[in-house]
């Protein structure tokens, strides 16, 4: 990657290298010296940390509470629920020895907690009343990737929540899937200003010992189609094996109705990947870890009091609240400040020099569009805080038309392969046979992303001709 201090490549000609250092000369990550292994710089964690804050919240508003899990998992647990055990192993990385002895049981590093959490839920639910048990962890995973690594979207380290719930009754688990769905949803729009469409994966795609999976996905600017969360129903299917069950009202032993979902640092991916430029980082005012950033522009007579009145403004925006940074370094020049700025995203740029003050003026600058606006120094923080209001919403609205554009309906094959080298999302119908899903992803290298929550009425099947049983969205992915 090239050490020049600006981004060297066009989002569109190789949006690959662009994402790369995009991330690395934004100053969010840098990669760690084991391959597959990242590490966040403060910038990068602020954005986690507005996520976190964002999702916490909600959850503890719903009833869920935090705990914390240890990292290692003994491969005799992990493998009492077998097919997911079966699902998981090509990803897993094994501890084998304390220093020099070797370990009875290999312990895995934590690539999921299920088996963990619900061996401890075994010994801590008894009664109807221990229910329902609505437990979330902040914590990391660690899944083999070694190849085609990307920061944030597939490393073999990630950042995480992992939420996991007991329930009474079936109703009660599955309306906690659909819930925290629709909290994903509206923290990845209304934070991230990224638009998603939810339902549910395929038989093939859904998470390895589950009923069935919830998903969001959206379409990235190179095709590719990314994951943002997944919410499961996991039925019975681990309080059988790992005997998580309750005395009920009548005193009858019952197997409890169990959910997990999570969302990682790839959301973090996919806000870079759908509003960055060619010149860097394009950060919703919402998660940004500095919202306003203030350059004052003089010569030397002026400097002292350019300098005054720029720490006025940042007081008087601080003091609403806003995170709001002043450049006052002195050996760099504006222009140099403009291009570093706008490289990591800040929303809004604010210029100020002796003549804009003898005008009682600033002049406001916006990230996302890169338009200029005088504005009078009177009620100025309450301008700014209605303008990052105006630019969280038009950076959502902007991406969800070019996301609904972009998701194509077709009923020919040649067609959907066409659209496909496109870049779009193919709207099809589907005859729910796994071969033909199978046969499509061989031949195109796209799969089934999302069977969507408001489905249209089937026709025949895309590949089969068959009739179809359900209307799908395929698109290469991530």
């Amino acid at each position: 990657m090239s050490k020049e201090v600006g981004i060297t490549v066009s989002k569109n000609d190789n949006f690959s290298e662009w994402y790369t250092q995009v991330i690395i000369k934004a100053e969010l990550a840098d990669y760690a010296p084991v391959k597959g292994l990242i590490v966040l710089r403060p910038d990068g964690y602020s954005i986690w940390e507005s996520i976190k804050e964002s999702l916490d919240s909600k959850l503890k508003e719903t009833g869920h509470r935090n705990g914390f899990l240890p990292v290692l998992i003994p491969e005799s647990l992990l493998a009492k629920e077998k097919e997911h055990f079966e699902g998981l192993n090509p990803e897993v990385f094994w501890v084998t020895h304390s220093g020099n002895s070797e370990l009875g049981d290999r312990l895995a590093l934590r690539p999921t907690s299920e088996t963990l959490a619900y061996s401890l839920f075994s010994k801590w639910i008894r009664s109807w009343r221990d229910l329902p048990l609505k437990i979330n962890f902040w914590n990391t995973a660690l899944r083999a990737e070694i190849k085609g690594t990307k920061p944030f979207l597939r490393t073999s380290e990630f950042l995480w929540q992992e939420g996991h719930t007991v329930h009474a009754t079936k109703d009660e688990a599955e309306k906690e899937v659909a819930d925290i769905l629709e909290l994903y949803k509206k923290t990845i729009e209304e934070e991230l200003a990224v638009p998603v469409i939810t339902g549910k994966k395929s038989e093939g795609d859904k998470f390895v010992g589950a009923v069935y999976t919830d998903t969001l996905e959206s379409l990235m600017p190179d095709g590719k189609a990314l994951q943002m969360g997944t919410s499961h129903f996991l039925g019975q299917n681990f309080s059988k094996p790992f005997d998580v069950k309750y005395l009920n009202e009548t005193n009858t032993e019952t197997f409890a109705w169990q959910t997990s979902w999570g969302v990682s640092w790839r959301l973090i991916g996919g806000m870079i990947m759908t509003h960055g430029d060619d010149k860097g980082l394009i950060l919703p005012p919402k998660i940004a870890p500095i919202q306003v950033v203030i350059i004052p522009i003089y010569a030397n007579d002026d400097k002292d009091s350019v300098i005054q009145k720029a720490h006025q403004i940042k007081d008087d925006l601080s003091k609403i609240d806003l995170r709001v940074h002043l450049d006052d370094r002195e050996q760099l020049t504006p222009g140099f400040k403009f291009n570093d700025w706008e490289m990591k995203g800040i929303p809004i740029r604010i210029e100020i020099g002796p003549k804009d003050i003898a005008k009682k003026q600033v002049v406001l600058v916006r990230r996302h569009n890169r338009t200029k606006t005088s504005l009078n120094m009177d009620s100025l923080t309450e301008k700014i805080s209605s303008e990052l209001k105006n630019i969280q919403k038009e950076m959502f609205d902007t991406a969800k038309k070019i996301l609904d554009e972009r998701v194509v309906k077709v009923s020919e094959y040649q067609q959907f392969k066409e659209e496909l080298d496109n870049g779009k999302m193919i709207d099809c119908s589907w005859c729910g046979n796994q071969t033909c899903e199978d046969k499509i992803k061989e031949e195109t290298g796209a799969d089934i992303r999302v069977i969507p929550s408001d489905n249209t009425k089937a026709e025949t099947c895309i590949y089969c001709k068959n009739s179809g049983t359900t209307n799908v969205l395929f698109a290469r992915g991530y």
